[in-house]
């Protein structure tokens, strides 16, 4: 994981002018709007793996989602069948599985939000980037604060409020956060170049594993990328995106749709 050389020669820039002076630059318009998901955290702290119900109370039991549980008690590959159709209890100790379990490893998703900035909302601001491992663990969820002023929240598709910036990182400390956890990574996604062209990051082409450009996805949308929307409800028989989008539930979608055809994904690299 490196900064791109626009970033560089933009950071240079940056550096000679008042520090009054804002990154607006450092992001770029995102490409096609991404239907993400809900459960919006309002900590913009590296928050925990484990989504907690008030409905369901378990001794010594995590009440994980369907996704969750798939992600988290499988080793290897999924199938539609491993995924729950309802949260489950699953007991989650302290011993070295699983804390195995809880660390980076080699394989990390990420997902970003966005923000309307500029004239009619119409360009996009980082607002929020999540990053969750192999088993579905959040590694990184934070808000970003945009450099720019916010015109169009989007709230509705984003998940993203003005409360939400009251504890919100800067974009060259998401920036670095990012950069140093992805380093020597493989990185899973769905389109994910546009997120990291919003964080003016590059990545090794032979560690990106896209899922928006895989062969059997691709099919089902006659050869255009898919939606994640799509690909969740086709091939996870998960539905996701039907409110508020979520970073996490996406990055969490994509790792599971990677980990159901990696064996073959694999064979190209």
């Amino acid at each position: 994981m490196s900064y791109s050389l626009n970033w560089k020669a933009l950071s240079s820039k940056l550096n000679k002018q008042s520090s009054k002076k804002s990154l607006q630059n450092g992001i770029k318009k995102k490409k096609s709007p991404k239907t993400q998901h809900k459960d919006i955290a309002a900590s913009t702290k590296i928050t925990s793996a484990i989504s907690k119900s008030n409905d369901v109370k378990v001794i010594d039991h995590e009440i994980l989602s369907p996704l969750e549980a798939a992600l988290w008690s499988k080793e290897n590959e999924i199938t539609a069948g491993d995924i729950p159709r309802t949260p489950q209890a699953i007991k989650i100790s302290n011993n070295s599985k699983h804390q195995r379990k809880k660390g980076p490893g080699k394989y990390l998703s990420m997902d970003c939000e966005f923000v309307g900035v500029g004239p009619e909302g119409k360009e996009s601001a980082l607002a929020r980037v999540s990053i969750v491992n192999f088993y579905g663990v959040v590694i990184l969820d934070t808000f970003v604060k945009p450099s720019e002023k916010v015109t169009d929240w989007r709230t509705w598709v984003s998940g993203v409020s003005p409360f939400n910036m009251k504890d919100a990182i800067t974009f060259q400390e998401a920036q670095k956060k990012v950069a140093d956890l992805l380093k020597d990574k493989i990185l899973v996604g769905h389109s994910v170049n546009h997120d990291l062209e919003a964080l003016f990051l590059s990545h090794p082409k032979f560690k990106i594993r896209d899922t928006s450009k895989y062969g059997r996805f691709k099919e089902v949308s006659k050869g255009k990328a898919p939606g994640l929307q799509m690909l969740s409800e086709r091939f996870l028989n998960v539905t996701i995106q039907t409110g508020a989008h979520s970073s996490v539930e996406d990055a969490r979608a994509t790792m599971a749709l990677f980990r159901m055809v990696k064996k073959d994904f694999e064979k190209s690299f």
